[in-house]
């Protein structure tokens, strides 16, 4: 019995022990089993497409087995990584529960398809460590519950759609080293708990949208190896705090809105190798200390407003970049000390000086951009052979000298700018050595001698611009061999000798301009071959003969310039074919019959057609066509009807001719004291029209030898401007009107002598005065004195000029011209509207004072048309609303003055920024550009009160820019608003400080 008990009581303590056993153990299996239905349900819920990439990779009962799940020895898993295996997901993480895989360490699904938000619960994986979602297409916010994760030493999010703030409390991950969350949408400050990550070692926020200023809690930050905050909106200074990263090598802040100064405790940071902060509004000098930096090797700073000296460096640059700037001096002597340098950028800063010598031996340089500064020396000794260079630009400098031939010896040179300099000599043979040359610019030279026929080796030239120089001889037949040539440009040269027929075999080329040359003999036929031909100047030459009909292949073809040569004949009818061509020119040639039935030709201005033999058809000045009549027995009968009517008429003049000669004849004989000739007096001789037609006439006939071309200095849209010097010793401008004008004035010549009276009497200092005007049967003009410097856009185009035209002279232009127009507008009885203000309608005195000519000749000639029948005023100045109503008032004027304003200050027309404010669409940000980029950047930056000036105009300007004509201010308020320094009321601006524009004005970049 006792056996028995004791047996009992051993089976049931061995029974009890597996029980309790079976629940020890039973935890850890239940969890692995709800870890593999989680990753199954997961699976469940993705794409039929992504469950089938499955298929084959999560196979068998063992989860741990399968593809991408790492577990650990209990057969938790520790890691989901499914970034390497080529699965590439799409789905969502919605039916992913985190929460059952609480040993997970490292969540890894980077580079594939996944979407929609982040889970909140990822916070709640507390052993966490490598959380990497990156490259794919998450959106939302970035979870604040993410900063639970206390044990996370990387976050990697970069290249989603992630949007919001990043989390307040990221500070505390004690633990991270990494925080990848660039290429997002992420937006607002940076936290400055940031401060706390003291193990932060890589710190990439790069292309967001954050805003505000850089903490200077970033200071803190001492283990950081990488800082890059760059493409995003954050304005304000470089805290100084940033001297404090002493384990910094990589250090970006560009393409944000940072200004002030650059701290000069940059150059503490004795580890730094990468240092860039371009496209800012940085201003100031660059620190001394910077070129202490004895481990950096890439300096971006351009496109701010950086000025002063560039500091004497001791670095080994790789790249040195400080285009667009304002900065002055030399290049640093040890700019290529290290012997390493391969991109150099200074483009568009006021440096001066020779190149460094060091410079000269740097044989590691590939790309090198130097255009537009005042650096000088001769050329020929200041450059060596760089057996890596692709692409060299010196363009708009002062080097002369002449070209070296040790520019052949580059073998991999693509491209070699030159232009705008003071270069002499021949261009060298042996640049036909440099094979894979692209591009080679030498225009605007003092070159000389033949165009070399060695050039034609270049068989991978595509652009060969030579114009404005003083080379000779004939156009090489060996330039035929540039298969891939697409534009030559060989303008203003003295050139001599026929076109070569082989041009006909760049079939790629669609820009070529040989104008302003000697060339002669006929236009080749084979340039009708070159079907790709967009733009053909061929004017101002001396070419012969017709023009070619088979120029009716050139399909591509937009503007046509044959003016100024000795063509004859007809246009070929097969040009009515060029239904591309936009403009054209066939001026000053002898050309007869019909224009062709092309918009290109209708709406061709008189200048465009004049002088020709007899052009004819349905243009601005020319007549109409004389059709042929159908009826041979008609145009008989019509013939003798004519004569019917002739012969009386003729007998009737013969008559008059018989009586008056009789007369003048019996006046000869009985002179009386009244007949006797008086001498007429020659002081000023232009009071009320003139005082005497026939000496007015007569004097100005005299000074242009019956308007010679020799004495013709400008051409506008209702005449041609002649220089005449006056026995008074006076000069003045003379308009000769077209043809057409005249024909006009003549149907009301009563009505055009009132307003002559009336503009005899304007006399503003800002309007060219009118002295006369006289009408003869072979031609009328109009006398006007005579404003020394020229058209402002004349001086725009001439580099010295434009910078002798400083920004307090651009500012008074400005206001000289609103004060004109404010004059015109509201200072008579009736207002005066100029119709064409342009650049080329502002001309300018000896001081640089603006003085508005053609005012009031729109209007004097024609005085009733306030509805225009066809567009009125220069391209690229006319108000937008002219495209769809022809009503002309003065807020077109106010619409032209705008663009002549900003094109003043930009050195050149608007062009784009005119589309750009057109578009209803906004420009992403992208893509906008800076107010101080695109001013004028041949003159140094407006200073104190010039700026501040420069920048309400402009804002004024704009406001005159606005697509609505109601909403444009009065040129009166433009006036006062100019001379007070305050914005007109309908100033679109009327909310910018002042002080705020060059910062954020934007335009289509």
């Amino acid at each position: 019995m006792a056996s028995f008990s004791i047996s009992f009581n051993f089976i049931f303590f061995l029974s009890l022990f597996f029980i309790l056993s079976s629940h020890v153990v039973s935890p850890t299996s239940s969890m692995t089993s709800m870890e593999a239905e989680a990753l199954l349900k997961w699976k469940a819920s993705l794409p039929n497409t992504t469950q089938t990439l499955f298929s084959s990779s999560w196979v068998g009962s063992n989860h741990c087995n399968w593809i991408g799940v790492t577990c650990d020895g209990t057969g938790s898993v520790t890691n989901l990584s499914l970034a390497d295996y080529g699965l590439r997901l799409s789905g969502t993480l919605h039916n992913l529960n985190v929460l059952s895989f609480p040993n997970l360490i490292w969540l890894r699904l980077r580079n594939n398809s996944l979407y929609g938000p982040i889970p909140k619960h990822i916070g709640n994986l507390s052993k966490l460590i490598f959380l990497d979602l990156a490259f794919n297409r998450f959106s939302g916010n970035i979870p604040s519950e993410i900063c639970l994760s206390k044990s996370l030493e990387l976050i990697s999010l970069e290249s989603n759609e992630i949007s919001g703030p990043i989390p307040r409390d990221i500070g505390s991950l004690s633990s991270v080293s990494n925080i990848y969350l660039y290429d997002n949408y992420l937006s607002g400050p940076i936290p400055s708990s940031i401060g706390r990550l003291q193990n932060l070692f890589r710190f990439d926020l790069h292309n967001n949208r954050l805003n505000g200023s850089i903490p200077k809690e970033v200071g803190m930050l001492r283990s950081l190896y990488l800082l890059d905050f760059s493409e995003n909106f954050l304005t304000g200074s470089i805290p100084t705090s940033i001297g404090n990263l002493s384990n910094l090598v990589y250090l970006y802040f560009s393409g944000n809105y940072l200004s002030g100064s650059i701290p000069s405790e940059i150059g503490l940071l004795k580890l730094l190798s990468a240092l860039e902060f371009p496209a800012n509004n940085l201003s100031g000098v660059i620190p001394i200390s910077i070129g202490n930096l004895t481990n950096l090797e890439r300096l971006f700073l351009s496109n701010n407003s950086l000025s002063g000296h560039i500091p004497q460096t001791y670095c080994n640059f790789t790249y040195f970049q400080l285009s667009n700037n304002h900065l002055t001096g030399p290049l640093p002597e040890n700019l290529c000390l290290g012997g390493e340098l391969i991109r150099l950028g200074v483009v568009n800063n006021s440096l001066t000086g020779p190149i460094p010598s060091t410079l000269r031996d740097c044989k590691s340089l590939y790309r090198a951009r130097l255009e537009g500064n005042h650096f000088t020396g001769n050329i020929s000794d200041a450059f060596g052979i760089y057996p890596n260079l692709d692409h060299i630009g010196l363009s708009d400098n002062n080097f002369f000298g002449e070209l070296s031939p040790k520019w052949g010896q580059c073998p991999n040179l693509t491209s070699l700018r030159i232009s705008n300099n003071n270069i002499s000599g021949k261009i060298p043979i042996e640049l036909g050595h440099a094979t894979l040359l692209e591009e080679l610019d030498l225009s605007s030279n003092n070159l000389i001698g033949e165009i070399p026929k060695e050039l034609g080796a270049l068989e991978m030239m595509s652009r060969l611009f030579l114009s404005g120089n003083r080379l000779s001889g004939k156009i090489p037949s060996e330039i035929g061999l540039l298969s891939h040539l697409e534009q030559l440009e060989l303008a203003s040269n003295n050139l001599s000798g026929p076109i070569p027929d082989q041009l006909g075999n760049c079939l790629k080329l669609f820009h070529l301009n040989l104008s302003m040359n000697n060339l002669g003999e006929s236009i080749p036929s084979s340039i009708s071959d070159v079907f790709a031909l967009q733009n053909l100047d061929l004017s101002q030459n001396s070419l012969i003969g017709g023009i070619p009909k088979e120029f009716g292949k050139l399909k591509s073809l937009e503007i046509l310039n044959l003016s100024h040569n000795r063509l004859n004949g007809s246009i070929p009818e097969a040009f009515n074919d060029l239904h591309g061509l936009s403009i054209v020119n066939i001026s000053f040639n002898r050309l007869e019959g019909p224009i062709p039935d092309l918009k290109a030709f209708h709406e061709a201005s008189f200048d465009a057609l004049r002088n020709n033999k007899a052009l004819c058809g349905n243009a601005t000045g020319l007549r109409p066509c004389v059709l042929p009549s159908r009826d041979s027995h008609s145009h008989g009968r019509r013939t003798k009807v004519i004569l019917l009517a002739m012969i009386p008429l003729f007998c009737g003049l013969l008559l008059l001719f018989i009586l008056a000669a009789s007369f003048i004849t019996c006046c000869k004989k009985t002179p009386t004291r009244k007949s006797e000739p008086r001498e007429e007096p020659l002081g000023d001789i232009f009071t009320v029209l003139g005082l005497n037609g026939r000496i007015l006439h007569d004097s100005i006939i005299e000074a242009t030898e019956d308007f010679c071309s020799d004495y013709c200095i400008g051409s506008g849209g209702y005449g041609t401007v002649y220089k005449a010097k006056l026995p008074t010793g006076q000069v003045v401008a003379v308009k000769k009107l077209h043809q057409s004008e005249e024909s006009l004035l003549l149907n009301n010549l009563k009505a055009f002598e009132s307003e002559i009276v009336a503009l005899l009497e304007i006399r503003h200092r800002n309007i060219v005065k009118m002295y006369g005007f006289c009408s003869h049967p072979k031609h009328s003009f109009l006398v006007y004195e005579l404003v020394e410097r020229g058209s402002l856009r004349m001086v725009l185009s001439n580099n010295e000029e434009a910078k002798e035209l400083d920004w307090t002279k651009r500012l008074n232009v400005v206001k000289g011209l609103a004060n004109s127009l404010s004059y015109m507008h509201h200072d008579h009885s009736q207002p005066i509207v100029h119709r064409d203000i342009s650049s080329n309608n502002v001309l300018l005195d000896s001081d640089y004072e603006a003085r508005v000519s053609d005012f009031g000749t729109a209007r004097i000639l024609k005085p009733d048309s306030s509805n225009w029948t066809s567009l009125a005023g220069t391209y690229g100045y006319i108000a937008p609303e002219l495209a769809y109503t022809m009503r002309v008032d003065e807020k077109c004027d106010v619409y032209s003055f705008g663009v002549v304003t900003i094109e003043i200050f930009m050195g050149k027309h608007p062009g784009d920024l005119l589309s750009y404010l057109s578009s209803s669409t906004p420009v992403p940000n992208d893509q906008q550009v800076l107010l101080k980029d695109v001013i004028d950047h041949r003159l140094s930056p407006p200073q104190s009160r010039a700026e501040k000036d420069v920048v309400t105009a402009t804002k004024v300007a704009f406001a005159c820019l606005n697509g609505n004509p109601q909403l444009r201010p009065t040129m009166q308020q433009v006036a006062e608003a100019l001379s007070r320094q305050s914005l007109p009321l309908t100033s679109p601006f009327s909310a910018i400080k002042v002080g705020e524009l060059l910062g954020h004005l934007v335009c289509n970049g």
